[in-house]
């Protein structure tokens, strides 16, 4: 599986977040069809994933979770799965 930062083509989204939340780093991935979205703020970071034609896959959520918070577990993380999307907090 392969990452690649397209935070370039996301300008609007990282300022909303930037602007609007407690975050101060904002980051957009690609996997293939699956966009990453990794924001870190003081307590905390996220991870999203979205994929608008299919659910995501658990191997996507490995390896974005091994990729972006170096764990190689999802323990002591809090998943959220949605219909065409995941969203991961970990506590700092």
């Amino acid at each position: 599986m392969k990452i690649i930062d397209v935070t370039n083509n996301h300008f609007d989204l990282v300022n909303n977040q930037l602007e609007n939340t407690d975050a101060y780093h904002v980051k957009v991935y690609s996997i293939g069809g699956t966009t990453v979205i990794h924001t870190q703020a003081a307590t905390h970071q996220n991870i999203i994933l979205v994929n608008r034609v299919r659910k995501i896959h658990d191997r996507e959520i490995d390896f974005t979770i091994e990729f972006l918070f170096n764990l190689t577990s999802r323990d002591n993380l809090e998943i959220l799965y949605g219909h065409n999307f995941v969203e991961i907090e970990a506590k700092v």
